[in-house]
């Protein structure tokens, strides 16, 4: 009779121990997809941060051509003002007399 206790005692221990288990591998389960989530959106921020130098080399080149536009500005009105006079126009463009 005795025995029969003691395995009735050891098969409530186990369920018990199996239910804790259980409940252990879901809270796993669930910070693991959590830390999927933190992880992807991670990569998704590296992503979208990773041309940041790219747009900084751009920002320098936009000034760049800002600062030459008065320059072209300023030989497009002389192209301009030379073919409104020139009857040879675009030859004389093209063999380099402006």
């Amino acid at each position: 009779m005795t025995w029969v206790l003691l395995l009735l005692l050891g098969l409530v221990v186990t369920g018990v121990v199996a239910l804790l288990l259980n409940g252990i591998f879901r809270e796993a389960k669930a910070i693991d997809a959590g830390a999927c989530a933190i992880w992807d959106g991670g990569k998704r921020v590296a992503n979208n941060t990773v041309h940041v130098p790219d747009l900084i080399r751009t920002n320098r080149f936009v000034d760049d051509i800002l600062a030459a536009v008065p320059g072209l500005i300023k030989n497009l009105e002389r192209i301009r003002q030379h073919a409104e006079g020139c009857p040879g126009c675009p030859n004389c463009v093209v063999g380099g007399k402006i």
